[in-house]
């Protein structure tokens, strides 16, 4: 998600700062679980009071809210530090349902995957059949949605703390309950592992009096897969939940773009040049001129808008938003001073003015990656003016907050919070862009005649790596001034990237020292899904492409992939591009490479060039092999080289991109073999 230079250094800030906040922690023991009294907790799954997860036994009606549901989480169930601290569930509590990319948690003692016949993530296509152990039914269509499922590698050896962790291969429909069900499970040795009791006792009807909440429930899941074919004494355990709505994850960002731009109406927002840099053709071949500064940008953040702020919150905006998620402007009117960086390429001139891209940098980075030299590269040789600006909440100033956050989840809605922050500062840096009153009619963007150097009639794209190819899907999804994006080395769901990412070492090593329970750990990932998701990818996938979210544009985007990629999971990324309905260049990789069953299960092909629409294309640096089917990280020597920033430095990735960014034509650089 970064390049290796300040991956090393993140690392070393990360680690040096958790050691300081994490203090004697480290040393003391778990605190004891938290009894399951009034009800806090599910009986059917004792092993922690949030299991299984997600659960709409977790949830109370709410006649307000799009589903109908609103979560209900209590101090008491949440995962607590090693000094006894729950997370405070109060931000979790606004939300009306789970993620749509939620890893569906659960504890069966003794389970041997292999041997019941699990589908794993080499073998998507295993979880429809008809006899599949596990069933994940959309209640509202009937139909099964594929899935992988494994159990959890960081808890080998500690069996009874491991949990089984089931993750959709396609995102799930939002507003909608889904049921899970497991049947057939057994142990190494092939031997049927018992329902659990209080599970068993539903089914049966033993046991439960008329004020049983949980019965109803249970009795209603029953009856619904037993219309589908799963027989309820077949049954180890079947529960369900429901899907937080559109309004739910996407609400808050698109009453905050929309509040903002109405207040700037046909304005150009206001941005200061704090410098301009000239370079000889001797200093810089490639780049003639940078221009840097700030653009002015409404702020919907608490104080000052640093590491740690928070959205405002109001009362209930226009769109029918409930209070507890409509987010407003600071009362003062605080604008923030949003970071921006341009590089102006030598090609361009008056007669021939750049392209206008905005760029989108890699984890905890800074705008300052369009001096990489595959950035600076594609300025020169396809004539585009790149802009980028700090993904706050993410960016090299949070490296301290974010590393405090895993001590301490209770500040992590402050990273999800600036996140959206951000995405609003893209938005104006990009009407800046295109703007004729912006940065086309100041002199660090014009030649010695005053003729601008920048083509603001040509339109606006967007170009991300890594963080930037993550959370440029969010941005992609609520864009109004742009409707092609390239997304490279991306993904969606960071509950399914952290642990298989290189990168996130460091913070697991802080979480151990915080939270040492497996289970916890596993839980605090999906917690931490349901509130990312309103700042990345996996919240609004359903709408990156087709079905666009309201006053939004649809959009075109084109996914490059690496294979084998140690940093950002190229698994999580076949699961954005089944979700958005992008096609796969093939063929995708020669025989030999993927451990896949069937490689790219669920990803249609294109089958003719130049092709109109969005796209996956893998790129094969030849140095990188399949990483672990497990959640893992592909660190060591046998996974080779990493392959990360392999495809944005390849000449025919860079022209598919140009071509595609300027025409919306896809067109094969592959001479119908794998990349490169």
């Amino acid at each position: 998600m970064t390049t290796p230079g300040r991956l090393r250094l993140a690392v070393s800030v990360l680690v040096t700062v958790g050691a300081v906040l994490l203090g004697t922690a480290a040393a003391a023991e778990p605190p004891a679980r938290h009894p399951a009294a009034h009800g806090a907790c599910d009986p059917i799954d004792p092993t922690a009071c949030l299991l299984p997860f997600p659960n709409d036994y977790f949830t109370v009606p709410d006649p307000v809210s799009p589903t109908g549901k609103r979560v209900r989480f209590t101090a008491n169930a949440m995962p607590a530090t090693v000094q006894g601290t729950p997370i405070d569930p109060t931000e979790w509590n606004r939300q009306d349902g789970f993620s749509p990319g939620s890893p569906i948690l659960v504890h069966v003692p003794g389970l041997d995957a292999a041997a019941t016949g699990v589908a794993p993530v080499t073998d998507i296509g295993r979880s429809l059949a008809p006899d599949a152990p596990i069933v994940l039914l959309d209640t509202a269509t009937g139909k099964r949605t594929p899935y992988w499922a494994e159990l959890d590698a960081h808890a080998a050896g500690q069996p009874d703390r491991q949990l089984l962790i089931i993750r959709p291969a396609v995102a799930l429909a939002e507003g909608t309950r889904y049921v899970v069900a497991l049947r057939g499970l057994r142990d190494r040795n092939g031997k049927l592992i018992p329902a659990p009791t209080a599970f068993r006792a539903y089914v049966t009807g033993a046991g439960h009096g008329p004020r049983d909440r949980r019965a109803p429930q249970i009795k209603r899941i029953l009856a619904e897969l037993t219309r589908v074919g799963v027989k309820r004494h077949s049954l180890h355990l079947a529960w369900d939940f429901t899907v937080a709505s559109r309004q739910g994850l996407t609400g808050r960002m698109l009453a905050i773009r929309d509040g903002a731009f109405a207040t700037l109406g046909a304005a150009a927002p206001s941005f200061t040049v704090t410098q301009v840099t000239d370079y000889s053709e001797q200093q810089d071949a490639r780049i003639a001129r940078q221009v840097t500064g700030t653009v002015a940008v409404p702020s919907y953040l608490t104080g000052s808008g640093g590491p740690g702020s928070r959205l405002h919150y109001g009362p209930a905006g226009g769109d029918g938003t409930p209070p507890t998620t409509y987010a407003r402007p600071t009362p003062s009117g605080t604008t923030l001073r949003a970071d921006f960086v341009c590089n102006i390429p030598r090609s361009a001139s008056a007669a021939e003015p750049a392209h206008l891209s905005l760029y989108g940098h890699g984890l905890l980075g800074r705008p300052t990656e369009i001096n990489a030299g595959n950035v600076k590269t594609m300025s020169a040789e396809y004539d585009f003016t790149f802009c980028a600006t700090s993904w706050i909440g993410m960016a090299a100033a949070d490296v301290p907050y974010v590393a405090g956050a895993f001590t301490d989840l209770s500040a992590f809605p402050a990273v999800a919070d600036r996140l959206q922050q951000s995405f609003l500062n893209f938005l104006f840096l990009g009407r800046t862009m295109i703007h004729p009153g912006g940065f086309a009619a100041d002199p660090a963007f014009q030649d010695a005649a005053g003729r601008p150097l920048i083509d603001v009639a040509g339109g606006l794209h967007y170009d991300g790596n890594s963080q930037g190819g993550i959370n440029g899907g969010a941005l992609t999804a609520i864009a109004q001034d742009w409707t092609r994006s390239v997304l490279g080395v991306p993904a969606m769901n960071y509950s399914t990237l952290l642990q298989r990412s290189v990168d996130f070492a460091p913070f697991q090593s802080i979480m151990d020292g915080s939270y040492p329970d497996k289970v916890d750990q596993q839980l605090i990932f999906a917690l931490l899904q349901m509130l990312w998701d309103r700042a990345e990818a996996n919240g609004y996938a359903q709408h990156m492409t087709g079905n666009p979210l309201p006053r939004t544009p649809a959009h075109q985007v084109l996914m490059h992939v690496a294979f084998g990629d140690q940093q950002v999971s190229p698994a999580a990324a076949e699961v954005q591009a089944r979700t958005i309905g992008a096609r796969l260049h093939t063929p995708a990789l020669a025989d030999g490479w993927s451990l896949d069953v069937r490689p790219y299960w669920g990803i249609k092909p294109i089958r003719s060039y130049p092709y109109t629409g969005s796209a996956m294309v893998v790129w094969n640096s030849g140095a990188a092999y399949a990483p672990p089917p497990t959640n893992l990280a592909p660190a060591g020597p046998e996974y080779g080289e990493d392959s990360h920033e392999f495809p944005r430095a390849q000449p025919g990735a860079q022209r598919q991109k140009a071509t595609f960014l300027l025409t919306g034509r896809i067109i094969d650089v592959c001479a119908g073999r794998p990349c490169p």
